[in-house]
């Protein structure tokens, strides 16, 4: 789509037109649809994998990522014991949520969700436009997390993958729900590295050990041949690649995984070194891990260290989030 076709979902720089679209609040909703309320039902399991917590480097020791992520220097973190989910809050987890209080996302108040263009099921009408500067991104009327490729898709058809198109505000009243929370990006990167510190990757420094595919990301030419040799075109069932160290799954590619941190490039200059919160301001909402749209030529945020960010309200199709247990 054109900027003037719709202005809230504009590209961006420094490889981040791939990652998820951004859009501003919609005038006139305020919270609406917005359930922070403790769950009258009971909520769905939550497989959680006990961290013990300690120090790490946090960051990227590599020097290879984008200059404008503030992804060094790589500083001493210490953290406490927390508890987190083994995999990505699924679609079906998801629904017991939206059956239990009604809730409606952002993108079912908006109408409409990014889809990536080679998993749209719409055509017509529905499809509202092409983003600028990545038309590879569709904005498709009536995508949202109950129908992820479009209108006539169903969540049914995808129980046990990640539930994609919820907003960094949907996921958040979702924790609230379920007694839980957002993990800090600190947490999410000890997390993720599953042990292994100052490495590259959740499992090693080699993308494919062994010839091995170990994440869901973009094998081919970016953004219209996909050679599917990890197996994916779009989302993965959770739990398909082996665990990290720490008995975690898909903590690379698959969905972006919304943490609770507000972003900001230089916050890792004067962070706390004891279980740190983030800014309390920021240029959107930390994204961490990753997806099926990731390519080294392109974006190469699979990386453990990698972050980026987006606006609270937006959502798409390669966007999701895992929970930690409230202490």
């Amino acid at each position: 789509m054109t900027s003037a076709a719709r202005p809230d979902i504009p590209a961006s720089g420094n490889g981040k037109s791939c990652c998820t679209p951004s859009r501003q609040p919609l005038a006139g909703t305020g919270t609406g649809g917005r359930e922070h309320r403790a769950s009258a039902a009971p909520s769905p399991p939550h497989e959680d994998v006990q961290l013990t917590g300690g120090t790490f480097g946090m960051g990227d020791a590599f020097g290879e990522g984008y200059p404008a992520d503030g992804e060094t220097p790589v500083h001493e973190v210490h953290l406490d014991a927390f508890r987190i989910d083994a995999a990505a809050v699924t679609t079906s987890m998801f629904a017991a949520f939206v059956r239990d209080t009604g809730y409606r996302t952002e993108a079912e108040q908006y109408g409409s969700s990014a889809v990536f263009h080679l998993l749209s099921t719409s055509s017509g009408a529905d499809v509202l436009g092409a983003g600028a500067g990545a038309p590879w991104w569709l904005n498709i009327r009536g995508a949202d997390w109950a129908h992820p490729t479009g209108p006539a898709s169903q969540w049914e058809d995808f129980p046990d993958h990640p539930v994609v198109h919820v907003s960094h505000n949907d996921a958040s009243a979702y924790c609230a729900w379920a007694g839980r929370r957002l993990p800090t990006e600190a947490e999410w990167e000890h997390a993720a590295r599953g042990g292994l510190d100052g490495k590259r990757y959740a499992w090693g420094d080699e993308l494919t050990p062994g010839g091995e595919h170990r994440c869901n990301i973009w094998q081919g030419s970016f953004p219209k041949t996909n050679t599917r040799d990890d197996g994916h075109l779009g989302t993965a069932p959770v739990r398909t690649f082996p665990p990290n160290g720490y008995g975690l799954y898909e903590m690379a590619g698959n969905v972006w995984e919304w943490c609770n941190d507000w972003f900001l490039p230089k916050y890792y200059r004067n962070s706390p070194v004891r279980n740190p919160q983030g800014p309390t301001i920021g240029a959107g909402r930390v994204m961490r891990g990753g997806s099926y749209l990731c390519h080294d030529s392109y974006c190469n945020r699979y990386r453990v260290a990698a972050r980026t960010s987006n606006t609270p309200e937006s959502s798409s199709g390669n966007c999701g989030f895992r929970t930690v247990a409230l202490a």
